[in-house]
């Protein structure tokens, strides 16, 4: 185990290393592949269709039922004349690939992946119906390719990816393997009617679930008694609540808060450009969190209470409460010294922690720059003009991490504008997606796949 910890560990410190020396270097080139000659708004039409039809499908983790949603798409592909092939890694669950050839002889060093996910979330079914959308149309236009384009459609990954991506990367490679991926995790910021920034998602926070378990003694409760295991959780979770682990940034965070500060107002922009300086970085990184949790979420690793189960019984004190906590690390951080920091901030015999199984990997951030990543921020220069493009980590966990293990490329792109409030929005019961947003996400997605994959 310490062997593979200190391989992970050099690892992430070799594409830190690499991604160092060359993300200051990146450059939108003025000059870029125009994505095949179409005309959209028939696409668009189908792709809402297509979007209405996979939200009636209920795929929602856990259970997920995502081989419902992959049997429908497969009908979709096949009136286009697109082959595709699923694949069960449980009953009712698994993936979906179809694949766009170039040549005869396949080169998966060159190939582009489309990513997305059936399980849950209806704005992820946004995302899956923008992939299908563009998928189709590189197949109607008649684009000539200059590689493979594969789309995968996979269960699972709100629950972790046991069942959809992790099965097929280790069990199905070969029929998805890739140089370079487009997955989700990034964001396109709509604010007083202007797209002001683009960010492409180039790493990632790691997820862990701990289960923190208060004992005591079981009793009625008409005699309070001092021993009582929800006062111990309470107490726990208060001091927990109030602690901050400290900020830290690696490569990609810095470029992402230089960069943003350019597309802020003026106040933003200074307590964005002070987090890193020798006397205000801590007043700093208190003002950005409060601004926007997201970004506090990125500078430092977060312990956030999830669920609670304590006591079943009126009247009766249980001898046993206990809380999951999702933590979310920072790259090449472990999990292990921050839980000794939680025991001494507890300071309590009758609180234990225990890690939960399950917990993502950690994995090299994607390369800044590279040929997709230049793509992306010269469609985006052309489509959002004014608009600042930025490399972003995100604070969730994502169907990345199993790609980056492999050296892929990948890079996260929520293509639609929208605003804060709706990004805050997504996984919320109110969640949704503007029609207008839906078509321009689709143009932009449209616009990147068919730069990077059509010939010249």
């Amino acid at each position: 185990m310490a062997r593979n910890a200190g391989r992970i560990s050099l690892f992430i410190i070799l594409g830190i290393l690499i991604c160092a020396a060359q993300i200051h270097a990146q450059a939108v080139p003025t000059q870029i592949a125009a994505p095949p000659s179409t005309d959209l708004s028939k696409l668009d039409t189908d792709a809402l269709q297509w979007l209405q039809d996979l939200l009636r499908i209920n795929t929602a983790n856990p259970t997920g039922n995502e081989q419902a949603a992959a049997k429908y798409v497969s009908g979709v592909l096949q009136n286009e004349g697109i082959a595709s092939e699923t694949y069960e890694s449980a009953p009712g669950r698994g993936f979906l690939a179809a694949r766009l050839s170039s040549s005869a002889v396949p080169d998966p060093s060159r190939a582009l992946l489309l990513v997305a996910h059936l399980d849950a979330a209806p704005a992820d079914k946004n995302i899956l119906a923008a992939n299908l959308a563009v998928f189709i149309e590189l197949k109607r236009s008649g684009a000539r390719l200059n590689r493979d384009v594969i789309l995968l459609v996979q269960g699972d990954e709100e629950g972790g990816g046991e069942t959809g991506m992790k099965f097929a990367t280790e069990k199905y490679w070969d029929k998805i393997a890739a140089g370079y991926a487009l997955s989700d995790g990034g964001r396109v910021v709509l604010k007083d009617g202007k797209i002001r920034y683009v960010a492409v998602q180039a790493s990632e926070k790691t997820q862990v679930s701990v289960d923190i378990i208060a004992k005591g003694a079981s009793a009625s409760a008409s005699v309070p008694a001092a021993d009582n295991a929800i006062v111990h959780l309470a107490s726990a979770i208060e001091k927990i609540a109030a602690y901050e682990a400290p900020v830290q940034f690696n490569t990609v965070t810095s470029a992402y808060f230089e960069g943003l500060a350019a597309a802020e107002d003026e106040d933003t922009a200074k307590w964005m450009r002070a987090l890193e300086s020798s006397d205000r970085a801590d007043h700093a990184a208190r003002w950005i969190s409060s601004a926007n949790p997201a970004w506090g979420a990125m500078l430092r690793d977060t312990i956030c209470p999830a669920a609670l189960q304590a006591g079943k019984l009126p009247g009766v004190v249980p001898a046993e409460a206990r809380a999951t906590l999702d933590i979310g690390l920072l790259p090449g951080n472990f999990v292990d010294p921050l839980l000794a920091k939680l025991r001494e901030l507890v300071n309590d015999p009758q609180v234990r922690f225990e890690e939960a199984p399950g917990a993502t990997e950690t994995a090299p951030s994607s390369a800044l720059p590279s040929s997709l990543y230049t793509t992306i921020s010269s469609v985006a220069a052309q489509q959002f003009p004014g608009a600042a493009i930025v490399p972003m980590m995100s604070p969730e966990a994502t169907d990345s991490t199993p790609l980056r293990m492999r050296g892929v490329q990948t890079y996260g792109l929520v293509p639609f504008p929208l605003t804060e409030d709706a990004l805050a929005r997504i996984h919320s019961a109110d969640q949704s997606i503007p029609s207008d947003s839906f078509r321009q996400g689709i143009q932009f997605l449209y616009g990147i796949v068919g730069s990077f994959a059509a010939a010249r």
